[in-house]
């Protein structure tokens, strides 16, 4: 299986298209994932073949093994752009996620007070009011938003919580008043029969509508880059992604394009 895990609690620092020389930190198992999505195109594989059985680290494990890093990456003079919640899972799903992001903060302004701290969330998380405050709190919240459909995101995303809608997604990132940055992926190919595609002008402009409710500071949006467990998916080609870049900026929106 050429998905990948990661197996440590700090990893890196990795570059990303997205957010430059960035130090990831793992909420989840080491030996598998942990998340409220399933998505048909995650670089960590299906949660049905990546169960994890041992458990999340702990606050105090994420606080030493972070401070091990940046001091050595300090003393190397390597301090990363971003420290980036990510990992094999949805990171918003640990216990101590706020309390965690609040050590992280201070151990960032002990050692690297440049760089910047990232969570990437699926967005799953933001009905607890502990979620949403810890994800004020760091420089930038990037949120899944990869369709503004239910048929869609039950296909691409493939939600666990069975209330999970588009309507209340929407909503739940409105909240945020416009302190986030959106990530979507484009992509199109088949899944359990099903043939999608949404970069459709339908599907886009129902994205689109959402983005102009949501206000986001940023989009970024991305296709395909590693191999999916799911090998039926097909990457979107730049001139496509192009004319979605525009149509978001014609919106009034800032966008990044990582091809």
């Amino acid at each position: 299986m050429s998905t990948i895990l990661f197996d440590q609690i700090v990893y890196g620092p990795v570059q990303s298209r997205r957010l430059g020389l960035s130090l990831g930190i793992n909420l989840s198992p080491a030996d598998g994932k942990r998340c409220t999505f399933n998505c048909i195109y995650c670089e960590c594989g299906l949660n049905e073949e990546r169960q994890a059985y041992q458990p999340s680290p702990s606050r105090k494990d994420v606080q030493q093994a972070l401070s091990a890093k940046l001091s050595q990456l300090t003393a190397e003079g390597r301090c990363p752009d971003r420290i980036t919640f990510s990992g094999n899972g949805e990171p918003t799903m640990h216990p101590d996620f706020a309390q965690i992001i609040d050590d992280t903060c201070k151990i960032r302004d002990r050692y690297c007070p440049s760089a910047k701290v990232a969570a990437l969330t699926n967005s799953t998380m933001l009905h607890k009011t502990a979620v949403r405050q810890a994800l004020c709190k760091v420089d930038e919240n990037l949120m899944k938003l990869d369709a503004a459909t239910d048929d869609l995101i039950r296909l691409i995303d493939q939600p666990i919580p069975p209330d999970f809608t588009a309507t209340q997604l929407i909503e739940q990132l409105c909240s945020f008043d416009g302190k986030l940055i959106i990530q979507s992926i484009f992509l199109r190919g088949e899944f359990r029969g099903i043939s999608f595609d949404n970069t459709s002008d339908t599907a886009v402009d129902f994205w689109l509508a959402a983005l102009k409710k949501i206000r986001p500071q940023k989009v970024m949006i991305y296709t395909i880059d590693r191999e999916t467990p799911v090998k039926s998916l097909q990457k979107i080609p730049l001139d496509e992604l192009m004319q979605i870049a525009g149509k978001v900026k014609r919106a009034g929106m800032e966008v990044k394009l990582n091809a």
